[in-house]
């Protein structure tokens, strides 16, 4: 029923007027207040609490409430409510999904006012809105759009316990202060977005500040050689869509390089560039460091924090050392990157991101799936589109355009002109191997730029080739080749003794040394602050000695 005029407005034709002018007066005041409570206060439910109660009051009903799309479509949440005679059904946060002809959804999508009446003409549709008002006891109700610049934003609800429906002047009372409410509703719900975007802000920029403390500052991609045109060109072919990247490539390489090349390339570079090294977060704090937190969600949550996927929305979030997420995790990240939704620790909002991910690892997760230490279904997801990144070895070519390029950064940060390269020191740069890629080449000419005191470059060649006579070339390789030809050794003499590997005292010893490692670990082998790294071996190693002496990482997770 729609809110047309009632013909008896003069107060002269009222049969009482003087309680017709004193209901006028109780409305006029009503809307009074109503202007005061949307120009003072932007706390939507505590404005809407505080409306619904006057209604109830300058309407004489049994109760008032603001009904609010819900999350889904469909739905409605009762976001406001005042009755005092409710039985407990009707409560705020409820939330329900109407039935197609329910009069709370018709008034809605109409933007005109329904009134329903329980017992004379029934509920239309019935559905859980009938059932939510027979339940509390209710025989009418009236339903009023709230609506403003053309859009519903819900329904303001007034119901009765007594038998008869809403008059027409009721009703266009109920519309014309509808319009004062929707203003009231748009503005909080407006404030709310521009405050969630004022903090999200705030967060991205201590973050961006952070990032330009400790960025590294690669002013380009340097080299001409055709294994890192190759990457370039997958680059360039992959950076237009949205598709996940996985960097391949050993430490060292430059692979957040390549990273920020394919977001600089693609349709998100106005938006921001999120980095996450996976291996230099504690365990316990990865979790809230991706996702975010609320405050109290863990002993030191003091505060709430939107976590680095929250950041990236819209933008690229870039896993480094991907490889070392521990497995626990790794199921929700999956859940992120495939529904493109998360909740925050301790919360049970569930939150959507639109995020394109590029992802990193010098690790083997090929055979970490072997182990059981990476998820298939993890890995199939981030090697969408892989790039593999050469190391400095197989790209010799490009060492003298490096070399140049540090030399002249780090002389201009040190103000120093350094205009000359000795032949013969380009060429025994150029001859060595550089287990640490580019990484240790930087590092290297810096110290090199430190040590030069005149114009032409001074590099402690020395100091490589001794590298070289008191380290193996290939660190890790080396060790793990050893570790299996002894291994295999001492089993193939075990098995000739009739004895265990770990009968003699040394091999007791070992064995209890890693299962207590592995206990202060909590059973992470890998990783930054994994078993491998507390005990100062190589991952490998240290698989290959838990399998000589039957030990399950997992037993002590």
């Amino acid at each position: 029923m729609s809110g047309s005029r009632d013909n008896n407005l003069d107060p002269r034709c009222a049969p009482d007027p003087q309680a017709y002018l004193e209901r006028q007066n109780e409305r006029l005041q009503l809307l009074l207040d109503l202007t005061t409570r949307i120009t003072s206060n932007l706390d939507l439910r505590e404005v809407l609490r505080a409306i619904s109660a006057n209604f109830r009051e300058v309407m004489h009903c049994d109760g008032a409430g603001i009904w609010l799309p819900g999350e889904e479509a469909g739905t409605f949440k009762l976001y406001a409510l005042d009755s005092p005679g409710s039985k407990g059904f009707a409560k705020e946060e409820l939330i329900i999904t109407p039935a197609e002809n329910d009069p709370g959804k018709r008034a809605f999508e109409t933007m005109k006012p329904m009134v329903a009446t329980v017992t004379e003409i029934g509920w239309p549709g019935g559905g859980e809105g009938y059932r939510l008002a027979a339940a509390e006891g209710m025989k009418s109700a009236c339903f009023i759009p709230l609506v403003s610049r053309g859009r519903a934003l819900g329904d303001l609800m007034i119901v009765r316990a007594t038998e008869g429906t809403f008059t027409a002047e009721e009703v266009d009372f109920l519309s014309q202060a509808a319009g004062q409410i929707a203003i009231a509703i748009e503005n909080a719900l407006a404030y709310r977005e521009i405050s969630e975007l004022k903090d999200k802000l705030a967060q991205e920029k201590l973050y961006l500040e952070e990032e330009i403390r400790t960025e590294m500052d690669f002013e380009q991609i340097v080299g001409t050689s055709p294994a890192l045109k190759h990457v370039l060109q997958l680059v360039e072919t992959v950076a237009a869509s949205d598709s996940t990247v996985l960097l391949l490539g050993d430490t060292g390489t430059g692979k957040e390089l390549i990273a920020r090349a394919i977001h600089d390339r693609s349709r998100r570079k106005e938006r921001t560039f999120v980095k996450l090294n996976c291996a230099a977060i504690p365990t316990g704090l990865l979790e809230s460091e991706l996702f975010g937190h609320e405050k109290g969600a863990f002993t030191g949550a003091i505060s709430q924090k939107a976590g680095r996927m929250e950041l990236a929305d819209q933008g690229t979030l870039f896993l480094d050392e991907v490889g070392d997420i521990p497995i626990e995790i790794q199921p929700k990240l999956l859940r992120a990157l495939q529904e493109r939704e998360f909740e925050r620790l301790g919360s049970t909002h569930t939150r959507k991101v639109n995020v394109r991910l590029i992802a990193a690892t010098n690790r083997n997760l090929e055979k970490m799936i072997a182990d059981r230490e990476f998820r298939s279904d993890l890995f199939y997801r981030l090697n969408v589109f892989p790039i593999r990144i050469p190391p400095l070895r197989d790209r010799r070519e490009d060492i003298p355009l490096l070399v140049s390029h540090f030399v002249q950064k780090c002389a201009k940060q040190m103000q120093k002109k350094i205009e000359t390269i000795p032949p013969a020191t380009m060429k025994g740069l150029t001859a060595w191997e550089w287990p640490g890629n580019i990484r240790e080449l930087e590092n290297f000419i810096e110290r090199a730029v430190i040590l030069t005191r005149g114009k032409s470059l001074e590099a402690p060649l020395s100091e490589l080739r001794k590298a070289s006579t008191d380290t193996p070339p290939s660190p890790g390789v080396q060790p793990a080749q050893e570790d299996i030809a002894r291994i295999v050794k001492e089993s193939i003499s075990a098995a000739l003794n009739g004895k265990k590997n770990f009968s003699d005292e040394y091999s007791q010893k070992q064995r209890e040394e890693i299962v207590r490692v592995l206990t202060e670990a909590k059973g992470r082998v890998g990783g930054a602050d994994g078993a491998a790294a507390r005990m100062g071996i190589n991952r490998t190693t240290l698989i290959l000695r838990m399998k000589k002496f039957g030990i399950d990482p997992r037993e002590y997770a």
